[in-house]
């Protein structure tokens, strides 16, 4: 209960997709969701495209290497859900908070992700099995 005030809202859902090319025209078109860009996320080894729906987004998460977090996903599972992302205020007293508590974390500090983000994962095994992805936005 006491995680709950502390996410501000979801800010994305990322899913797996092997082309993102292949994959907009159903979010864009069929769906009707605002298109905001492709980006490159180098460190991640993931190119990503992003809609707007309400106030949170989808996320599709293309793999651009072999070895990519991303690739491996698609290996192991096929397309499909890869993250749940809740925005939060102060990423790194998050992390200092979970790992306080004993949370099995990916990342025990923040790392750059799309759009000038502040990221850091949960590892699955803390969360059922849902990769959770805790973001904090830049500032543009």
């Amino acid at each position: 209960k006491r995680f709950i005030a502390m996410l501000k809202k979801i800010s994305h859902i990322g899913i797996a997709v092997t082309s993102i090319d292949e994959a907009t025209p159903f979010y864009r078109d069929v769906l009707g969701l605002e298109f905001e860009g492709v980006e490159v996320v180098a460190e991640q080894k993931v190119k990503v495209a992003f809609f707007v729906v309400g106030e949170s987004r989808i996320e599709l998460l293309e793999p651009t290497a072999v070895d990519s977090p991303v690739a491996r996903f698609l290996e192991k599972n096929g397309p499909g859900v890869h993250h749940v992302a809740y925005e939060v205020a102060d990423l790194e007293q998050r992390l200092k908070q979970f790992k306080a508590e004993g949370v099995r974390l990916i990342d025990e500090s923040p790392r750059m992700g799309a759009h000038k983000t502040q990221i850091a994962f949960v590892h699955p095994k803390a969360s059922g099995r849902v990769l959770t992805e805790l973001c904090q936005p830049g500032k543009h």
